[in-house]
C-alpha cells in the first residue's frame, strides 16, 4: 500500500551573503520530522568569482548539526578544536552537546573546475540524556559516504545518515533515523518501504516528481502519514532527477527551540544562554592555533 501525503509546502528565503537560501523546516505545518528539527537548502548557484558565506561563529546546544555538500567546499571551525574542509558530496556533522561554538563557511569546490555551490544543512534533536554530553565531531568526504546502485538501472542512493539495507552511515544514531540522497535515472522509478508510525518527509531538489502518482514541483517539501507502506518515486524527465528522503521515530520528548538551542524546558534554555554567555562553550582557534 502506497503512503498517503499529509501535506506539502514551500521554504522561506532566509539569504546569507551571496548565498540564496530557503528554510524549509520548520514551517507552518510540522516543527520535526522525526529527530530533525531544521532544514535549509542552499539553493544552486552559479559564483563568478571565490566565496566566503557563512554564518560566522555562533552556538548551539542540544542539537547534531549536519551539512551536506552537493557541490561546493566547507570549512568548519570549533571550540572544541575541530577543523576540517570537506568537498563536494561531503558531509560536516557537530554534535553540539552541552555547548559548542562553530563557523562554517560556504565556497566553490577548490578541488574541482565548478564554481557552483548546493547544500543542506538540518538540525538534529537529540535526546535529553545526550543533551549533557560533550561535543563530537565528524568531517566525511564524498568517498566514505555509503552509496549503492538501485535495481533494474533506476539510480543510487546515498546513506546520509541512518542506514539502508547492508549500508551504514558512521553518523551516530540517537534514535531512529534516516537521511538519503536518491538519484533516479530518467524514464525509470524505485520504490522504498516505510514502517508503522515513521516520520517520514521528501525534499525535491531541482525538478518536479512524482510520488505515490501525484506530481509535486522543484522546491516542495513533502511530508507523508504515519502508516507502514511505500513512498514510489517516478522521474518523467528526459535525465537523471533527485530527491532527498528523511525522517524517523517520533521525538516524544517536550522540545523547546529558541535561536541556535533546543533543548526540553524553557529552564534549559535559560541555562544555554547562561552557559554561552559565561564563556562556558569556549573559543574558536584558527589554524595556527590562535583564539
Amino acid at each position: 500500500m502506497k503512503k498517503k501525503t499529509s501535506f506539502s509546502t514551500k521554504g522561506v528565503r532566509a539569504d546569507i551573503g551571496d548565498l540564496t537560501i530557503y528554510r524549509i523546516l520548520a514551517n507552518r505545518y510540522a516543527d520535526a520530522v522525526g529527530p530533525f528539527v531544521f532544514l535549509d537548502h542552499i539553493a544552486p548557484k552559479v559564483h563568478l568569482s571565490s566565496l566566503k558565506s557563512g554564518t560566522g561563529a555562533h552556538p548551539h546546544r542540544g542539537i547534531a548539526t549536519l551539512s551536506y555538500i552537493i557541490e561546493g567546499e566547507d570549512e568548519h571551525f570549533d571550540s572544541a578544536g575541530n577543523y576540517a574542509k570537506v568537498y563536494s558530496g561531503g558531509v560536516q556533522w557537530m554534535k553540539a552537546g552541552n555547548g559548542i561554538i562553530h563557523d562554517e563557511t560556504l565556497n566553490i569546490d577548490s578541488q574541482t573546475d565548478s564554481n557552483r555551490t548546493h547544500a543542506f544543512q538540518f538540525w538534529i534533536n537529540l535526546p535529553s540524556k545526550n543533551k549533557a554530553e560533550k561535543p563530537e565531531y565528524l568531517a566525511i568526504q564524498s568517498d566514505e559516504v555509503p552509496q549503492k546502485q538501485l535495481p533494474n538501472d533506476s539510480g543510487w542512493i546515498k546513506v546520509i545518515a541512518g542506514s539502508y539495507e547492508d549500508l551504514k552511515s558512521i553518523i551516530p544514531n540517537y534514535s531512529k533515523q534516516f537521511l538519503y540522497h536518491i538519484q533516479v535515472e530518467a524514464g525509470k522509478e524505485f520504490s522504498i518501504s516505510i514502517d508503522e508510525k515513521i516520520e517520514v518527509a521528501a525534499f525535491l531538489t531541482t525538478k518536479s516528481t512524482i510520488l505515490n502518482d501525484s506530481e509535486f514541483q522543484a522546491g516542495d517539501f513533502v511530508e507523508f502519514d504515519r502508516n507502514a507502506g511505500e513512498i514510489v518515486i517516478e522521474n518523467k524527465w528526459y535525465e537523471a532527477n533527485d530527491i532527498i528522503l528523511f525522517g524517523g521515530e517520533p521525538y516524544t520528548e517536550p522540545i523547546v527551540a529558541e535561536g541556535p538551542f533546543v533543548m526540553n524546558s524553557p529552564a534549559e534554555i535559560a541555562g544555554a544562554y547562561s552557559d554561552f554567555y559565561a564563556g562556558k562553550y569556549g573559543k574558536i582557534k584558527d589554524r595556527k592555533g590562535k583564539a
